[in-house]
């Protein structure tokens, strides 16, 4: 699996919520793309990630 262009090793399924909360992820601070379309947060815990799959994460930042 590519996660923001780095290749990853996915041992087991799992969905993209429990991804997100396991590499210190907020999941209301981000917007997910898996194979080129964007993951709807609604349906982060019924997609299920494969190791042929791409990700492209990006976190929201505030400041000023």
């Amino acid at each position: 699996m590519y996660v923001n262009g780095k290749e990853e090793l996915l041992l087991q399924k799992i969905s993209l919520l429990e991804y997100l909360e396991q590499n210190g992820y907020q999941p209301l601070y981000v917007a997910v793309e898996k194979n080129g379309s964007i993951v709807p947060r609604a349906e982060y815990t019924s997609t299920f990630l494969e190791q042929t799959d791409t990700l492209e994460i990006v976190q929201f930042v505030g400041g000023g």
